[in-house]
């Protein structure tokens, strides 16, 4: 399960957009969030290390990457409130569609016209009967993980792969992932025929990156995160002429994405109130955003975040792209520092708000999909239905 969508049984209304500062739910009175000192010293240099059966780096690598522009450092705890509560609410007071990025018909077109079917499906959007009836709201379960690879990864990976020249895959591809990017690009690789290495982090569980093999891609265990794996991808493509896939920061990537959105709009048959989606990068949230708000405008788009890996909401709150100074790793699969710079421009744009959940809701709604549908998800498949669920829970 990758999106949530709720079409209420009765009244139920989400209050207008209000400043990034203040937090909302249904007609509740406006409350501000509970906010600590946010900037904090930088991370120590980690050594890169490789271990298992594949490939083995026993010195750091030489990595040089080009310079980042700085980014704020910022600690998880300097934004929370209450659960079921909405913040990071985007202030659109200054918004425009001129700053440089690619227009919302651009996208619409581009999500229409997608490569992605040529491996992906079209995945059932399910009626979750007993949590409609328990919350007296309906909950529709978009299962993302009946997908060939267990994820909409395979989405985003596939359209940008599929669009390389021939040159270009012929020499090869590489990504960082902490395990469901690297299985798409991996899957992608075996069906366009070309070469695939995989930097992954070494505290991968050994089931994510040995399925990763499977598929045919060189794995590289590197560095104690995913950003440490990330810095190693970008030189090695450099140095050896490959084309790096990144996971969520790129057009082609979110518009693969974007389908799942197109998906949900074809799918639901009457009307629908809020959509729920998972934030890591941000890939996800912006493709479904950038086709949602395009065609059914009056439609919420909301985030779900950990509340120890909230760095989309923080940097919305900041009105810029800040950087964790370390982040919760329960959730692994949206375990992210930095959120993208095209996805943080669309969220800004498109996006509703943003709820952080506890490990407690995300584990119960992990038990709330099994009794459902006998599905078990992995911490960061069950976000949506955690943040639905908590805010569905506090309207009157």
């Amino acid at each position: 399960m990758v999106s949530l969508c709720l079409t209420p049984q009765s009244n139920f209304s989400f209050p207008r957009p209000i400043p990034t500062t203040a937090i909302f739910s249904g007609d509740r009175a406006v409350r501000k969030p509970f906010i600590r000192a946010a900037v904090s010293k930088s991370t120590a240099d980690v050594a890169a290390v490789v271990s298992g059966e594949s490939q083995l780096l026993s010195q750091p690598p030489q990595i040089s990457p080009p310079p980042n522009p700085a980014l704020r450092r910022v600690s998880p705890a300097s934004l929370q409130y209450e659960n079921g509560y909405l913040g990071a609410v985007p202030d659109r007071s200054n918004a425009g569609d001129g700053d440089g990025g690619m227009t919302a018909m651009r996208y619409l077109t581009n999500i229409l016209a997608s490569k992605v079917y040529d491996v992906a499906i079209e995945t059932p959007l399910q009626y979750a009967k007993k949590l409609s009836e328990r919350l007296g709201t309906n909950f529709w379960l978009k299962r993302e993980d009946l997908q060939h690879v267990f994820s909409f990864k395979i989405r985003g990976a596939y359209n940008m792969m599929a669009k390389l020249p021939k040159e270009q895959l012929e020499r090869g591809v590489i990504c960082s992932s902490a395990g469901n990017h690297a299985q798409g690009v991996a899957f992608a690789a075996q069906r366009l025929g070309c070469n695939a290495v995989v930097a992954m982090p070494i505290t991968t569980p050994e089931i994510k990156w040995r399925s990763v093999e499977r598929l045919g891609a060189t794995v590289v265990l590197v560095g104690d995160s995913y950003d440490e794996a990330q810095e190693y991808a970008i030189t090695r493509a450099g140095q050896e002429g490959l084309t790096f896939i990144p996971p969520f920061d790129h057009p082609d990537v979110i518009i693969g994405q974007g389908t799942v959105g197109m998906e949900i709009v074809r799918q639901m048959k009457g009307p629908f109130h809020a959509v729920f989606v998972p934030v890591g990068g941000g890939g996800l949230i912006a493709g479904i955003a950038a086709y949602i708000k395009r065609v059914s405008p009056e439609v919420k788009i909301i985030g779900v975040e950990p509340s120890d890996a909230n760095a989309m909401a923080l940097s919305l709150h900041h009105g810029e792209r800040i950087m964790l100074d370390q982040v919760g790793g329960f959730a692994d699969g949206v375990a992210v520092k930095v959120v993208g710079e095209e996805t943080f421009r669309l969220c800004k744009e498109l996006i509703d708000g943003v709820v952080l959940v506890s490990r407690d809701a995300i584990c119960a709604s992990i038990k709330d999909m099994f009794e459902e549908k006998r599905s078990i998800l992995e911490p960061a498949g069950a976000l949506a239905l955690a943040g639905a669920k908590l805010i569905a829970s506090t309207m009157d």
